[in-house]
Parts: structure tokens; sequence; C-alpha cells
């Protein structure tokens, strides 16, 4: 079994850089304005125009509306440290690496359009 989410966006491009450039996924497949696969290791994520969605869609959200309200995103990387230099000299606001109770240590950060990323490492420390 393997997980995808696809996340629709008010601005497509955006997105791509966002997870490209800050979470470092790559493009799988064709970009498209409608739709574009990315994947880092076992990770999927789709970026979908949020205008693709009919205006009766469960999903639709107007612009400035927040999405992915009650939604946290996890990733669980090998190597959190690099995660997390990457993400910071990408500019892109993020919390602190921090130690967390349970054992593992992680950084959190919104992408844009809202999106709650949490990224972790996959052991506990």
């Amino acid at each position: 079994m393997q997980l995808r989410l696809e996340l629709f966006v008010e601005a497509p491009e955006r997105s791509l850089d966002f997870y490209r450039l800050v979470l470092g996924f790559e493009i799988r497949g064709s970009a498209s304005a409608d739709y574009t696969l990315l994947t880092n290791g076992d990770a999927a994520i789709a970026i979908n125009s949020r205008s693709a969605l009919a205006s009766d869609h469960p999903l639709r959200i107007e612009t400035g509306e927040r999405a992915g309200l009650g939604i946290e995103i996890v990733l669980s990387v090998s190597d959190v440290d690099d995660a997390y230099r990457r993400a910071k000299e990408s500019g892109w606001p993020l919390s602190d690496l921090a130690q967390q109770p349970w054992g593992l240590r992680d950084f959190r950060l919104i992408d844009p359009d809202g999106y709650y990323v949490r990224v972790t490492s996959q052991h506990a420390s």
C-alpha cells in the first residue's frame, strides 16, 4: 500500500517551488498546470490547481480560505538535520529544529496554501 496526497492549491507554480526547493521533492512525469506528481523517497504529493475543481466539489474553497484545516502532513526523513538545513537555506519561515518529548526531532512549517507540514526524524534519538 502506498499513500499519495493530492493538494488542491491556488497557484500550482508557487506550491511546486515550495515542495521542490524547501523540502527536496522532485517532479515525476510531466508537469502541468492542473496536475503534477512530486516524490521524495516513498512520499508522493500531487499538486493540483484548485480551479480544476467543480464549483460544487466538496474540496473547493474560496480564495483566502485556509486549506487543510485540521490536517498535519508528516514527512519522516532519514536525516532531519539535512532536511532542516535545506529548508532553512531556502529562506522559507519555519520553526527551530527541536527534540520532542516522544523522542523524535522535528521542525514545522506552513506551505503556501496553509497546509501544516511537520518534518521529523524516522527514529528516536
